[in-house]
């Protein structure tokens, strides 16, 4: 299913139905500030575990990363220090994904995992969609092999709806993606660093 979604003003109506889908265990695929991005309840253990297979990803040793509606939900979920809030507060919202230790608010899934990647994208639908969820929202890009070969998979939610069909439960179209990755910062030190360089520009 396609749905379309203007990013400039998101209908409440149109982001209330993605959000029964994800309430039901759906997957949606929407998009972010960078890559679109395939995304469940983080909080849906089986949910999690569908994205798992479809991108080919070991649950037990994989980084996973979240979608925060703001950082105050940010912090429920990662421990932030003083150094990482001031700098994600200059950045965020934005094409950033930061890598901090895990709090114990995160559900069982997570609790092999010592950190978290926590982003909060500069996109009003993927923000309204998690702020309405309540919970934040397991993420992956769309990216693959096969895609960056193809790298109209990557942007046109119609392809992606092609390409995806009966493994997501819905697509947005919320316009034509980009084509590259967030920047990633390990804030799991005193000093954080940058591990990927991707869109976003940032000066540590």
């Amino acid at each position: 299913m396609l749905l379309k979604i203007y990013p400039d003003h998101p209908n409440w109506k149109e982001i209330d139905k993605v959000v029964d889908v994800l309430r039901d265990g759906g997957l949606v695929i929407y998009p972010t500030d960078t890559l679109y991005a395939i995304g469940c309840d983080a909080f849906n253990v089986r949910a999690v575990s569908k994205i798992c297979r479809i991108k080919g990803v070991n649950l037990q040793k994989s980084n996973l990363s979240i979608i925060c509606s703001d950082l105050s939900s940010a912090s429920r979920y990662a421990r932030i220090s003083d150094n990482a809030f001031k700098l994600m507060k200059r950045c965020l919202p934005g094409p950033f994904t930061f890598v901090l230790p895990t709090s114990g608010e995160l559900p069982k899934i997570y609790k092999t995992r010592k950190e978290v990647g926590i982003r909060i994208p500069d996109n009003p639908i993927v923000q309204e969609l998690a702020d309405a969820l309540g919970n934040p929202l397991l993420s992956m890009s769309v990216y693959d092999r096969e895609s960056a070969d193809e790298p109209e998979y990557l942007t046109d939610p119609e392809l992606m709806e092609e390409k995806y069909a009966g493994q997501v439960d819905l697509v947005i179209d919320g316009g034509y993606g980009r084509t590259e990755g967030s920047t990633v910062i390990d804030c799991t030190r005193q000093s954080c660093s940058i591990i990927r360089q991707g869109r976003g520009i940032i000066e540590l």
